[in-house]
Order: structure tokens, then C-alpha cells, then sequence
């Protein structure tokens, strides 16, 4: 039996940035609080502690992370702040400075924090505990909770490539996983909680069993063995770990979606190798055409930066091209900001930020034709939809296995249910479609 009598009804705020990744552990961390006694604080209320999960995958990133510091200290100026993620641990001592915060916990420590209020000292001084990330070598599994439809798994941390625009390996560490029993036990678990869709995430998620001998398709065969009515979707994969037995794999399975998310990055061989990405754009494009050979209609997302030194206007033109004879879904289209600690700052050409924007435009409207385009595509096939608690004017929403966003009159009884239905111009709703 829990004791949770030292925090009785303690008023806890979450505030998460960033990936999904970040959502999984800040769920798992709120788990913990809550078999402990804590409470979310509703609206109105102060709370008694607050903890902001952060993210720093660019300038915005960090920006948005000091705003809702700002914020959340105006909001409940009495409550223990407590910042942690990557932000935190790539700049502990500038989050330290910033007014109101008690305490600052490195990406590998965050999972301990219910240990920190347990020996909370109330000093008058910002603490700052982090470890040295690249030393860790333990895995720590998460999963999110907080959604009644879709759930994001966290099978895999940190990354080995060191691209040179990123700074990922020295917020999340090297690459690591848990094993395919404990993966599958998690999944169960969640299942069995009621849990309708899986997302499966991680930062290199390919690489999932690359240090203990086993690797990711056994993974997708133990997660797809599972018998039961579930939808799974696989997050973000490098292009270089997409192989062509994944998506055959994919194609027969009874469980897992037809959708697939892709980094490239950029479309200029070039800037791929200033990057120090793993593959050309030709081999990019072959992926591509595999997954479409396997599965016509697969949804497929694929990552871009713009604006990196080195992007020439010839870069980006031809990077433009190669995108508008490249045949998916949507992009997602990230702004490059100067990241401290990387190799890309010792290029010397360097992008304008009124160009970064321009070219970012650009591909955004790119995007916005290739979705329609893909959607066009569905209309009066049939889909399979889970419908979601999300409510609006009416109406409920879902995603059906192809990620196509659809629509209908709201029926509370439907929530958490799949449903067949012909796709039609009267039930797609296009906008506020994500990348997962």
C-alpha cells in the first residue's frame, strides 16, 4: 500500500515543450506524483509545485521555455519551480538565473524528482543538479498517460550521429533502449489500461536494441504479436534504419498503420554532407518509393531545416525540387537556429534570418499542396477511425490508420472506438493536422 500522506493533496502544475518524447516522461513523472498524492491544479488555482519539462531544439525552443517560467512564476508565486529536460541540461546556470526557480534537474535526473521534494530543503539558493549525460548508460522507459486514445511509448534515448546542427546527443546522451520483454510488458500494460493507439517514440528510434543484441523489427514483430484490438504507429525513423523489411513488414501486419516519418533534412547532397547525415538524396528518394511499393496510400512526414550555413541559394533550390517531385504527405519544416557546442558554427556561410524565413515559407506551401493533394487522393476510400474525446462546434474528431484527420457529429459513446467510414469531402478535416 502507497503512503501517500506527506503530500496529501499537494497542488502539482505540469508544463511540457517540445517532442513527444518529453510528453511520455513528463506523464511518467506525474504518475509518480500522483501515486504519491499530489493533485493537478485546475484552473484558478496556486499550486504547490510546478515542474516544466523543456526542450532546446532551437532558439524559439529556449525562448518558449523562459516565457513559461515567466508565467507559470507569476501565476503561483508560492510554488516550488522546478525546471528539468534538455534545456536544462544543456544551460542549467542561465536557467538559474532567471527569477523564481528553485530548482534545475539534468535530462537523467528529472526522473528522480519525486525523490528531490521527499528531501526538499527549502534553500534560498537555485540548486542545480545534472549529471555528465554522456556518462549514462541506463535506459529509462516512459510512457504517457494523460490521453484516453493515443499513447506515446518511449522505446529508445539519446543518439550517436552528432550531426552537426544538433545538439540532441549532448541534451539526451548516447543511444540506448530497453529490451523487447520490458517494451512489450508496457504496451500490455497500457493496452490493458484501455489504450486504443500506440505511438511508438524516441529520439533515434531505429536504433532501438543496438547495445544488447537485439533490434528494431523483432520489436514491431513482439509489439504486432499482442492479441488484442490496438493500432500502433511508428515514430520518426532515420532514413539510413528504414529498410525495405520494415515497411514489407508494416504492409502485412495487423496492427501497425501505414504511416511513416521520415527525416531528410534537406533535398542538396551538399548540405547533407555538411550535416553529416547518413545517405543522399538519391537514396532518400528510394525509401520513399519503397514505402510507396509497399503501401500506396501510407501517410508520409517528412522532417526539414532550412537556412543552415552552407545553404546556398543553389542549395535550396535544388533541395526545392528534389521536394516537389517527391512523393508524400506533409513536411515539417524547422527554422535553423545557432546552436552552441555544434560543428555547424564553424561554417562561415551563413544564412539571413529574413532568407531562413523566406525559404521557410516556401516549403511550408510546398507542404500545404502536397497534404491537399494526398487527401484529395483518399476521398471514397474506406478508413478505419478512432475516434478521439476532442470536442468542437459539434463535432468529434480521429485519425484514421493512414493519418487522414476525419470528422463527425459528436457522439460521447464513440470516444476510444474505432469506426469504419468512407472518406467524402463532408468528413475531412484538414486543419490542425500534426506530425507525430
Amino acid at each position: 500500500m502507497i503512503d501517500n500522506t506527506l503530500f496529501h493533496n499537494k497542488k502539482v502544475v505540469y508544463h511540457t515543450l517540445g517532442c513527444k518524447l518529453n510528453f511520455a516522461e513528463s506523464s511518467a513523472i506525474g504518475k509518480q506524483l500522483t501515486d504519491e498524492g499530489f493533485v493537478k491544479a485546475r484552473a484558478g488555482e496556486e499550486a504547490d509545485v510546478c515542474i516544466i519539462n523543456t526542450c532546446s531544439v532551437t532558439d524559439t525552443a529556449d525562448h518558449k521555455c523562459r516565457q513559461a517560467i515567466n508565467r507559470l512564476n507569476r501565476l503561483h508565486p508560492n510554488a516550488k519551480m522546478i525546471v528539468t529536460g534538455c534545456y536544462a541540461q544543456l544551460k542549467p546556470n542561465e536557467i538559474a538565473s532567471i527569477e523564481g526557480v528553485d530548482l534545475v534537474l539534468g535530462a537523467n535526473e528529472k526522473f528522480d524528482l519525486l525523490n528531490y521534494l521527499k528531501k526538499w530543503d527549502d534553500a534560498s539558493e537555485t540548486k542545480i543538479d545534472r549529471s555528465n549525460i554522456l556518462k549514462v548508460k541506463e535506459f529509462r522507459p516512459a510512457i504517457s498517460h494523460d490521453d484516453r486514445t493515443r499513447h506515446f511509448l518511449k522505446i529508445q534515448d539519446g543518439c550517436d550521429y552528432y550531426c552537426t546542427y544538433c545538439t540532441i546527443p549532448l541534451a539526451r546522451g548516447h543511444s540506448r533502449s530497453g529490451t523487447i520483454a520490458e517494451t512489450v510488458k508496457m504496451a500490455q500494460d497500457v493496452i490493458a489500461s484501455g489504450a486504443k493507439e500506440i505511438v511508438l517514440t524516441g529520439v533515434n528510434t531505429g536504433e532501438f536494441g543496438k547495445k544488447n543484441g537485439e533490434n528494431f523489427i523483432d520489436l514491431l514483430k513482439g509489439l504486432d504479436s499482442i492479441d488484442t484490438e490496438v493500432r500502433y504507429r511508428i515514430s520518426s525513423v532515420e532514413p539510413n534504419l528504414m529498410t525495405e523489411d520494415i515497411v514489407k513488414f508494416v504492409s502485412e501486419s495487423k496492427c501497425f498503420a501505414p504511416h511513416f516519418h521520415i527525416p531528410l533534412q534537406s533535398g542538396s547532397n551538399k548540405v547533407l554532407k555538411l550535416m553529416r547525415r547518413r545517405y543522399t538524396k538519391e537514396e532518400f528518394a528510394e525509401k520513399i518509393a519503397i514505402i510507396r511499393h509497399y503501401l500506396p496510400n501510407a501517410f508520409i512526414g517528412i522532417d526539414t531545416i532550412v537556412g543552415v550555413r552552407g545553404e546556398t541559394i543553389e542549395c535550396f533550390n535544388e533541395s526545392v525540387d528534389f521536394l516537389q517531385n517527391l512523393d508524400f504527405s506533409q513536411l515539417h519544416v524547422f527554422t535553423y537556429s545557432e546552436r552552441s557546442g555544434t560543428k555547424m558554427l564553424e561554417i562561415s556561410h551563413n544564412v539571413p534570418i529574413k532568407e531562413r524565413k523566406r525559404r521557410s515559407n516556401l516549403l511550408h506551401k510546398i507542404s500545404d499542396k502536397k497534404t491537399n493533394a494526398f487527401y484529395e487522393k483518399q476521398i471514397g476510400k474506406h478508413a478505419n477511425v478512432l475516434w478521439e474525446n476532442k470536442r468542437d462546434a459539434g463535432f468529434m474528431y480521429g485519425f484514421s490508420e493512414n493519418y487522414v484527420r476525419l470528422k463527425r457529429p459528436y457522439n460521447k459513446a464513440l470516444i476510444n472506438t474505432f469506426e469504419n467510414v468512407v472518406i467524402s469531402n463532408d468528413n475531412i478535416a484538414l486543419t490542425d493536422l500534426g506530425l507525430q
